[in-house]
């Protein structure tokens, strides 16, 4: 498989030596997202940028990139440049990023993009390993492509655009599309792969692999799904999913940014009291930015750790790199405080721009540890949720009926909460039929997500993963099993980790058995 990876990135034309870099995320069935190439192009510039801090520094490159500059949609987001992991500021969820490079006058050079149609109809792109060999078998007018060497059960037919699973023999549709050129590396890039495709021919694509620092894929907090990991299966609506490529669901208005302290933030436009009625307004407005940092952080006094915050990337001894943030109201820039339960250090300022941005609900989320203070809500429209039950078993769960949810919600205005206020949004594919086994935990699962519709987390309006479409409903990141007979798609049973993993996304919405006690 890595041969044969090795091989998509190589060309044997005489641009070859120019790289171009892809950044791409990892999504929950192990593939590679790429960003497309404008969104790529930023991220690469704030790279490089890093890289040259970290030169002058001697430190290395330690720098954090908020993704909202480069597409609005993506204003939750922010990528940590050591841990290669791209954050979910308003949920905490993380996911690996990775950094490849590929030969000038590949389909990444030339923003070529192949896609394949998932069960919605929308496209989705390939990992751009993949791309590269389908460009490559284009260019060589071969009619058809094995995806088996890149280690997916998957042929490609070129001349019918047609993928096929060699297992189960299902169809899906296939492009080829134009897009914007992903980025070129350039200097002063001093990777050592980079310095190789500087010297010579790149042969091929390499990820950019930063010695020494630990590894995103790490973060995984629970046991993974029992879903296949290949191109063809339909991708599950998650974390990240703002367009049919990359990840996304927008939370929050829209942020401008600025830069401060030679990082890129974003400037959240939120109104904050004069400083002489700071007071007042925290005594009237409980869930103003302010009053909510202070209420659940204590100030540090004397000296801060000596450890960076993990929100701006800079020393909790140094500025807030959210100085410049008008909602700053009465806290300083230097002001560092303990969140009361875990105890975890952050900059004031930097947690309250955490808070701005989210859906200022009075609760926050450590994101650390994801420890939740105060009672978390979301913005999902109004709607109905139904639940029924019936004898027929799911697969893996021959010992009892199942659990049939229905969810019903309508096309409206969004509002206040949601990323365009006063337009319309659209509400596809409702009612959705989803589904439990109907024994002890699965009845336990069924009254927690009774709870999260109540605190309004089942859904919200984004962008779908799927689609590409804006300004609609999508998932909310609690999983939800929409088939019973067959689980190609990640979407159905069996899976004898589904239960725990739902209990697992339900608890870091603040969602557990204390709240049944209530």
């Amino acid at each position: 498989m890595a041969a044969a990876q090795a091989a998509a990135g190589s060309s044997a034309g005489p641009g070859s030596s120019a790289a171009v870099a892809v950044w791409e995320w990892q999504d929950e069935l192990g593939r590679w997202r790429p960003y497309p190439g404008s969104v790529c192009g930023y991220i690469e510039q704030q790279f490089q940028a890093a890289q040259q801090r970290g030169r002058r520094s001697g430190t290395g490159p330690g720098s954090s990139i908020p993704l909202g500059q480069a597409d609005p949609a993506l204003a939750p987001y922010v990528i940590d440049i050591p841990s290669m992991t791209q954050f979910r500021q308003d949920t905490g969820t993380m996911r690996a990023v990775q950094r490849q490079l590929f030969p000038g006058d590949s389909a990444a050079g030339q923003g070529i993009v192949w896609e394949w149609q998932n069960d919605e109809g929308g496209w989705c792109p390939y990992q751009m390993s993949v791309t590269v060999l389908l460009e490559q078998a284009h260019a060589a007018s071969r009619p058809r492509v094995d995806l088996a060497p890149l280690g997916y059960s998957y042929e490609v037919d070129l001349a019918a655009q047609v993928q096929t699973n060699t297992a189960t023999r299902f169809r899906r549709g296939v492009r080829r599309r134009r897009d914007t050129p992903y980025p070129p590396c350039a200097p002063p890039c001093s990777c050592q792969q980079c310095a190789a495709a500087a010297a010579g021919p790149l042969t091929a694509r390499h990820r950019h692999g930063l010695a020494g620092l630990p590894s995103a894929a790490s973060a995984a907090a629970f046991l993974p799904y029992s879903k296949p990991s290949a191109p063809g299966a339909r991708p599950t609506p998650r974390l990240a999913a703002h367009s049919s490529w990359a990840p996304p669901q927008p939370a929050g208005p829209s942020a401008a940014l600025a830069v401060s302290n030679g990082v890129s933030v974003p400037n959240l436009p939120v109104k904050m009291p004069k400083p002489s009625k700071v007071t007042q307004a925290l005594a009237e407005n409980p869930t103003e930015p302010e009053a909510v940092v202070r209420r659940y952080l204590e100030e540090v006094k004397g000296s801060p750790p000596d450890e960076d915050c993990i929100i701006c990337m800079e020393k909790l001894s140094c500025p807030s790199g959210y100085g410049d943030a008008p909602e700053a109201g009465s806290i300083k820039p230097e002001l560092v405080g303990r969140l009361r339960s875990c105890q975890h250090p952050f900059h004031l300022l930097c947690l309250l721009a955490m808070y701005s941005n989210g859906n200022k609900d009075g609760s926050l989320q450590c994101p650390s540890c994801k420890t939740i203070y105060g009672e978390k809500t979301g913005t999902q429209p109004k709607g109905r949720m139904e639940v029924s039950t019936f004898p027929q078993s799911l697969p893996g769960h021959g010992d009892c009926g199942t659990i049939q949810i229905v969810y019903h919600i309508s096309r409206g205005i969004q509002g206040p909460e949601h990323p365009n206020p006063g337009l319309p949004y659209t509400a596809r594919g409702f009612p959705r039929y989803c589904y439990l086994p109907d024994n002890e935990k699965g009845r336990k699962v069924l009254e927690l997500l009774r709870v999260a519709w109540k605190r309004r987390l089942i859904f919200t309006v984004g962008t779908s993963s799927t689609t590409g479409e804006s300004n609609t409903v999508v998932w909310n990141e609690i999983h939800h099993k929409t088939e019973m007979d067959t689980n190609l798609s990640g979407h159905g049973y069996p899976d004898p980790n589904y239960l725990d993993n739902v209990l697992a996304e339900l608890a870091a919405q603040g969602v557990t058995e204390d709240c049944l006690r209530h």
